[in-house]
């Protein structure tokens, strides 16, 4: 279901203690783009706003349910503190590394010259590859939308000029932190569980198999929930033996898992690594043109994580809608949240595309 118009107002029209479940992108307040949904004054203006959706994001969950959202560098701090500060617990903090960003960054030695209103003499030719990632906030995702440029390399004109040769003003963006908090219990963890249904992690859905991938178990006829091998008497719940590693709070894109392999000698098989599959950002469309998608494999892995089986994930800010696509590929129902209305036509025809049996099989897609 979505709905159109501000989440905080829309989340007002939910009940309380309705969702399971919470996983959203919202912006960074880095008025990306000069995008006016990103911009809120000050720091404390978007800890502020934060404050005020967490709070409606609170009342609508369940007792113990998690709340997973996405931020900047920059700007995680304000959104931690207004989720705190809106009632939650914070229980970890998730790290989402990725190999293909692209540094927004001033060069020192060119703005001097600029200022000196002096020409500097082109020396060669690069390639610059620029456009907007698939990842979040940033100005090159590598896989989709980019396009190469040839630009010219100069050398320095004035003294000043090259005294700062090679300074600039930001680093490679590589990560964006992601909160992971709880709605307070009502009791115990497993009082709470029995009674509605949340306040745990679902840690065997989300071990990392021996590819990066999640581990694939079989259940037996007859065992109980959990994962299974063989035992002395025949298959039998085994619990942890040989289940696959336990989920840590570090997640990897394919390119950051190859170059973690690459100087470690294979350490990617101790994280889960998003595989971003070909046409997954435009599937059912011509062109989708919000600028900040995710994978919906990592959607789909954070979606598993924190809502239980048949339970319903509320998406505050549906953007370009990857996480109800994620959320009907596992089998969840959804409720999500858009103010923009240029993205609702986006977000309808990816949803239709991810319906069972209208073609958009995500596994077939990422080989």
């Amino acid at each position: 279901m979505i709905l159109l118009g501000d989440c905080i107002e829309q989340m007002r029209t939910l009940e309380a203690d309705s969702v399971d479940a919470i996983v959203t992108d919202p912006p960074y307040g880095l008025e990306f783009m000069g995008k006016e949904w990103d911009g809120f004054g000050t720091p404390l203006g978007f800890q502020t706003w934060s404050e005020q959706w967490a709070r409606e994001a609170l009342r609508v969950l369940k007792p113990g349910g998690h709340l997973l959202a996405f931020g900047g560098t920059r700007m995680y701090h304000r959104l931690a503190a207004g989720i705190e500060d809106a009632g939650f617990e914070i229980r970890d903090t998730l790290m989402w590394l990725y190999g293909s960003g692209f540094p927004k960054s001033l060069d020192v030695s060119k703005a001097i010259d600029k200022a000196a209103g002096v020409e500097r003499e082109v020396v060669g030719l690069s390639e610059n590859r620029s456009g907007i990632g698939h990842h979040g906030a940033r100005d090159d995702g590598g896989n989709w939308g980019v396009e190469a440029k040839r630009v010219s390399i100069t050398a320095p004109s004035t003294e000043a000029a090259k005294k700062w040769q090679g300074w600039g003003t930001a680093l490679k963006p590589a990560v964006e932190p992601i909160v992971l908090a709880r709605k307070p219990l009502i009791g115990t963890v497993a009082a709470n569980v029995l009674t509605h249904g949340t306040g745990a992690l679902n840690i065997d859905a989300s071990r990392i198999g021996t590819d990066g991938g999640t581990y694939k178990a079989s259940k037996p006829e007859g065992a109980s929930n959990g994962i299974y091998g063989e035992g002395i008497n025949g298959k039998v719940d085994i619990g942890a033996l040989d289940a696959g590693r336990w989920p840590a709070n570090i997640l990897l894109d394919e390119e950051a898992a190859a170059l973690l392999d690459e100087q470690s000698g294979g350490a990617s098989r101790f994280f889960y690594v998003a595989k971003a599959g070909r046409a997954e950002r435009n599937f059912g469309l011509g062109r989708n043109i919000h600028p900040t998608v995710k994978p919906v494999d990592l959607m789909r892995y954070l979606i598993r994580l924190v809502t239980p089986k048949g339970g319903t994930v509320l998406d505050p800010f549906m953007g370009s809608g990857t996480t109800a696509v994620a959320a009907i590929q596992e089998g969840a129902n959804w409720i999500g949240c858009e103010r923009e209305q240029e993205y609702v036509a986006i977000i309808e025809a990816r949803i239709a595309a991810a319906q069972p049996g209208m073609g958009l099989n995500l596994e077939e897609d990422t080989q």
